[in-house]
């Protein structure tokens, strides 16, 4: 069965002075059906974590326009794109007095097949119909102490170091960047790529909703919208894409 695709992006600074995520929708220039889509949350001080964001864009659009189907496989060209913003990061200390970090997220669509990188606590979500097929798992502190069983998922929530990554861009070690695939996209798989400024205000279940009974234009508005209300005036910045794919119409 052939298949449309929807997309939807959405953005809020929140209640910090600057936006500092970044997310990115790309075509291939001589590839029709190419899909990447990017987000990055940077960090780092005034400015430090916009530039690293951009690093990560930079980087995506770069890799992303001179791949190349015959020599090339998309997981590679992801990891190119960790690997090139996270030395474009790195590279952009010296000239700066800033610490920039970020993380990052991609998602890329070609030949009916979904491939996906992610570094740092910015998700990606795979849901089919009503179910969560795949979260990405945090590099995170608390994700690994969840991991070692000495944390709860509750527990974690209001960890007063839930915010700390053990794997992030731009930081002095190798960056931890894990991929994913599904090999055969189908109507009804959605994806959801967000910050944390997004996820941490909903349950699985509450996204896997929302995703299913809203288009990707309604959902991103509605999950953006209730971010920003149960926020209560705190709220960081948020980011967000959305992927559908539903039945192609003759």
């Amino acid at each position: 069965m052939r298949v449309s695709v929807e997309t939807s992006v959405a953005r809020h600074i929140g209640d910090r002075k600057e936006q500092q995520d970044r997310v990115a929708v790309l075509t291939h220039p001589s590839h029709p059906g190419a899909l990447l889509i990017t987000l990055a949350d940077g960090m780092g001080g005034h400015s430090g974590g916009a530039m690293a964001a951009e690093q990560v864009i930079l980087s995506a659009q770069q890799n992303f326009e001179s791949f190349s189907p015959a020599t090339e496989q998309p997981a590679h060209l992801l990891n190119e794109v960790v690997q090139g913003a996270h030395l474009a990061i790195r590279l952009s200390r010296f000239a700066t007095e800033q610490d920039p970090h970020s993380t990052i997220v991609a998602f890329m669509l070609y030949r009916g097949r979904a491939y996906w990188v992610h570094c740092g606590d910015s998700r990606l979500y795979h849901f089919r119909n009503r179910r969560l097929m795949l979260r990405t798992r945090d590099h995170s502190l608390v994700e690994e102490l969840q991991r070692r069983k000495k944390l709860t998922a509750e527990e974690a929530l209001n960890h007063p170091q839930r915010n700390v990554l053990v794997s992030c861009l731009g930081s002095d070690r190798t960056p931890q960047a894990d991929t994913g695939s599904c090999e055969s996209v189908m109507a009804g798989d959605h994806f959801l790529l967000c910050s944390d400024g997004l996820w941490s205000y909903f349950s699985d279940e509450e996204l896997t909703d929302t995703l299913a009974s809203l288009s990707a234009n309604e959902a991103a508005q509605r999950l953006l919208d209730l971010a920003r209300r149960r926020s209560q005036g705190s709220g960081d910045n948020i980011s967000l894409a959305i992927i559908k794919f539903a039945p192609l119409k003759d």
